[in-house]
């Protein structure tokens, strides 16, 4: 197709995009591809020693490993209030296991032009905490008084939970 004589519109429309489920991490967003994602569920009891970013809950007949990304991003577990909504968004490694992900906040699904996702340089990905993101991306949002931009790093979920 000839991209040249489309309007800015017409342009807009035939931009390939993906649509990514968003929610922060303390100071971050981070994102996993719809696809990904299985369901969002309220908070249940978590069980986990406490010395690493890893937990167990039991949901229905299913026991799913649950990760602190917060811990494991900054070595410190978030501090959850009482009266904090609490989630774990279920998803879905390759190789099928699901596993869950606490976050505080209902996460925003977003439709990404795919030209602005952009790979992470693999020396990065191996020297810092966040290699469990394989791509980020910017997007403009818009905020009551002004437009900001917002990075956002995609979690590749066999970084999460790593195949077997």
């Amino acid at each position: 197709m000839n991209t040249a004589n489309l309007s800015p519109q017409e342009l807009k429309k035939n931009t390939q995009k993906i649509k990514l489920l968003v929610f922060p991490i303390a100071n971050l967003n981070v994102a996993l591809h719809i696809d990904n994602v299985q369901k969002i569920v309220n908070y249940s009891t978590i069980f986990s020693s406490g010395l690493n970013h890893f937990g167990l809950v039991n949901l229905g007949d299913e026991e799913i490993i649950v990760i602190d990304l917060h811990k494991k991003l900054f070595n410190k577990s978030e501090i959850l209030q009482e009266e904090d909504k609490k989630y774990l968004l279920l998803a879905l490694n390759s190789a099928g296991e699901t596993f869950g992900i606490l976050i505080k906040n209902a996460p925003e699904l977003y439709d990404i032009p795919l030209n602005t996702v952009r790979i992470l340089p693999p020396s990065y990905r191996r020297a810092d905490t966040l290699k469990i993101a394989s791509h980020v991306t910017v997007i403009e949002t818009e905020n009551t008084e002004n437009e900001e931009q917002k990075t956002i790093f995609i979690l590749d979920p066999d970084e999460l939970i790593a195949p077997v």
